[in-house]
């Protein structure tokens, strides 16, 4: 018999939600300062380590986002939006879900196929071991652009989703960001109803 769609999302997906993405705006902002040229070489290294110590945690949350997210019931669409709407909110949800996978891998496959095989401290307490992959110079510039692209795009789609929760919690008047933020409260133009088993 199938479920009824929730109302809202559980905390367990309202806390990876938000972690996943201070992660990600924290990796994006260290990715940043970490490649100054300015910067001192040891601090550069630690922040190196961090930025893949964080990573690697974020790649781990990611997956178990995804996970969460295939065993929980699926919340309910809010009301008032066309079906291009949810198709595109869906879209969203996939590409950032995706990315936040992909984005890591790329970054590890970094750490991998450099001829320096500069091991990876997590949070300096286990190694990472580095994919099999083979190694050359050509291989590192390839995945760092790669991870660069994938990064840049990943901040764009962030920034996109970020407006648009806004632009619905304070144009709208609905619960597209409310539901995430686990508020009790709901607005006046609530949930769909979907008719049962």
């Amino acid at each position: 018999m199938p479920r009824r769609p929730a109302d809202g999302y559980d905390p367990i997906a309202i806390v990876l939600h938000w972690l996943i993405a201070l992660l990600i705006l924290g990796l994006l902002v260290l990715g940043f300062v970490m490649t100054l040229q300015s910067i001192d070489p040891a601090l550069q290294f630690s922040l190196f380590q961090w930025h893949k110590s964080f990573g690697m945690l974020a790649l781990l949350l990611a997956a178990v986002r995804l996970v969460h997210s295939l065993t929980v019931v699926r919340v309910k669409p809010v009301k008032g939006l066309s079906a291009l709407e949810h198709r595109s909110a869906d879209a969203m949800h996939y590409l950032l879900m995706t990315l936040a996978g992909v984005v890591p891998v790329a970054g590890w496959m970094i750490a991998s196929v450099s001829p320096l095989e500069i091991p990876t401290f997590a949070f300096d307490l286990v190694v990472i071991p580095h994919l099999p992959m083979p190694k050359s110079d050509a291989a590192e510039v390839w995945w760092t652009t790669v991870h660069a692209v994938l990064a840049y795009s990943m901040l764009a789609l962030v920034l996109l989703h970020s407006g648009a929760a806004l632009y619905h919690h304070y144009v709208r008047h609905d619960d597209v960001l409310t539901r995430m933020l686990g508020s009790r409260h709901r607005t006046a133009k609530t949930s769909i109803e979907e008719p049962g088993p």
